[in-house]
């Protein structure tokens, strides 16, 4: 079982979503925990103050080092197994599936949430990891948590019920989009099901995924291909592709 634990100024943000379906479900059959533990627990003044003004002008209010340092030392102690320690910064590598499936693999992790302007540099310091989920600004950390909470949980063995649900997901699949799917109708407004889909040939079908997965990410996600391992044919595919669209 992993053991997930939250340092935040807003702990009972995370109780309600992570109660709700595949995370209410993964929790209740023991695959992972989670505690959370409010920041200002470790301070030491009247108003539990974790924030102070910037050295050097500037706007906003800084997260001081003292009650997170505190936090980690003892946080750290009621375990043997040493948190893998989490943050999130504009400067820190992009979180991808690769990133959550590593994740997914440790006993024990702590994110720790900044807020206001952003934390003491000197914290970060203390960090095992830093992401950042992309190039825009939220007001604290928190939301990213239960972004990462999420896309790890789904890849812990028994999260999702079929195991090959995770497999089948965009970015599992050598870094690909997921290809389209269809449920009934088989018609809606003109619409159809692609018949393949209907045949019940199974290797047809893996075929038109694949192909369709490609087709995709080409449309939508080019930057992905470059990293994509693909054979002479599907490489041909995705140029015919690309090449169309530049002509356009």
């Amino acid at each position: 079982m992993i053991s997930f634990e939250v340092l935040s100024i807003f702990p009972n943000l995370f109780q309600p979503y992570m109660d709700a379906s595949i995370m209410g479900r993964a929790r209740a059959h023991n695959l992972y925990s989670l505690t959370t533990y409010d920041l200002r627990r470790w301070t030491h003044d009247a108003h539990h103050s974790v924030d102070d003004a910037p050295y050097g002008g500037g706007q906003g209010m800084l997260m001081k080092c003292e009650p997170f340092f505190e936090a980690f030392s003892e946080i750290s102690s009621y375990s043997a197994e040493k948190p893998y320690i989490v943050m999130f910064s504009p400067c820190g590598k992009r979180f991808t599936q690769a990133c959550a499936a590593e994740l997914s693999h440790k006993k024990r992790v702590l994110f720790a949430c900044g807020h206001y302007e952003g934390i003491d540099e000197r914290v970060y310091q203390k960090a095992d990891a830093i992401y950042s989920l992309g190039d825009y600004v939220l007001t604290g950390a928190e939301l990213a948590t239960l972004v990462v909470l999420d896309a790890t949980i789904r890849l812990i063995p028994g999260a999702l019920g079929d195991a090959q649900s995770a497999c089948d997901e965009s970015f599992s699949d050598a870094g690909l989009l997921e290809y389209a799917q269809y449920t009934r109708p088989r018609e809606v407004e003109g619409a159809r099901v692609p018949d393949v889909l209907l045949s019940g040939n199974h290797e047809a079908i893996k075929t038109w995924k694949r192909m369709n997965a490609l087709e995709r990410t080409a449309r939508w996600r080019p930057d992905l291909l470059s990293r994509a391992t693909l054979t002479d044919k599907e490489y041909d595919f995705v140029q015919n592709l690309t090449s169309y669209r530049k002509e356009m």
